[in-house]
C-alpha cells in the first residue's frame, strides 16, 4: 500500500510574524489522520511567547497578546512538549506533513536553541524525515500553475474543505488532506518510497529558491539571497 493509503501526522504553527530567527511561537497542533481522513489523535498548544503579538499577526490567527499571557502555557515548557511529540512522530516512521515546513520547522528549531532545548534533528540524530510540504510538492508536479500556493489556494485547487483558515488545528488537518489528494492525482508523488519523497523534495526546494532568486535579482530584489535549505534551515550562529 502506498504512503497516501497510511496515517498521517500533520504539524502547524501559527507565530508572531515570518521571521525564523527571531519570532515566536504562539499556538501549534499535532494531528494524526487515518486512512479514512479521520482524526484519531491530536494535541493544541496555546503559548505565552513572552514577548507582544504584533497587531498585523493577531489579526491573522486571533491570538491577542493579552490572552496568550492569561491562558497560554510559558513557552518553554511547550517547546518542549511540542519538539518531543514531533520527535516521536517521526521516529515511529509515520511522514510528518507541513505546509512550508521549511518555516515552521526551522521557528521550532529556533525556539529550540533559544530556551535550550534538544532540537528535533538533535533527539534524532539526523535530520527530520520524512516530511511531506504540500508547498514543495505542488510547485514540483505543477510548475506553471498560474495563481497562489498557499494553503488556502492548495484547498480549493485540490477540492479540500478548509473551515477556521489560520487555526493551528484546522490548518494541519487541510494540508494532510491536500497531501492525500495529490497522491491520488500525482502517480509519480505517491508511487515513491517515502524516503526518496523527501529527498525529491529537498531537491526541488532547492531549485525552486533558485528559481525565485534569480526573478527577484532580475525584477524588484538585486541583492536577493533565498534559502534554499529543506526542510530546516540551518542555524547561522
Amino acid at each position: 500500500m502506498t504512503w497516501h493509503r497510511e496515517p498521517l501526522v500533520a504539524f502547524d504553527l501559527e507565530t508572531t510574524g515570518t521571521d525564523v530567527e527571531t519570532d515566536r511561537i504562539v499556538t501549534a497542533a499535532v494531528v494524526r489522520l487515518e486512512p479514512d481522513g479521520a482524526v484519531s489523535a491530536e494535541r493544541t498548544w496555546l503559548l505565552d511567547p513572552g514577548v507582544v503579538i504584533p497587531e498585523q499577526a493577531s489579526a491573522i490567527h486571533g491570538i491577542s497578546t493579552d490572552r496568550a499571557r492569561r491562558h497560554g502555557v510559558p513557552a518553554s515548557t511547550a517547546i518542549e512538549e511540542i519538539t518531543a511529540a514531533v520527535a516521536e512522530v517521526l521516529r515511529s516512521g509515520t511522514p510528518l506533513v507541513v505546509m512550508n515546513a521549511r518555516y515552521d520547522l526551522s521557528l521550532l528549531d529556533r525556539e529550540c536553541r533559544r530556551y535550550g532545548l534538544e532540537s528535533i534533528s538533535e533527539r534524532l540524530g539526523d535530520e527530520p524525515s520524512p516530511v511531506i510540504d504540500p508547498l514543495v510538492i505542488d510547485k514540483h508536479v505543477d510548475k506553471y500553475r498560474k495563481g497562489r500556493r498557499a494553503l488556502h489556494a492548495l484547498c480549493a485547487h485540490y477540492g479540500v474543505p478548509l473551515e477556521d483558515a489560520h487555526d493551528a488545528r484546522a490548518d494541519a488537518v487541510a494540508a494532510a488532506r491536500v497531501v492525500r489528494r495529490m497522491g491520488e492525482e500525482h502517480e509519480s508523488v505517491r508511487a515513491m518510497p517515502l524516503a526518496e519523497l523527501h529527498d525529491l523534495q529537498a531537491r526541488a526546494a532547492a531549485a525552486q529558491s533558485a528559481s525565485l532568486q534569480a526573478y527577484l535579482r532580475r525584477t524588484t530584489n538585486p541583492a536577493a539571497v533565498v534559502e534554499t535549505a529543506w526542510p530546516v534551515i540551518p542555524r547561522s550562529r
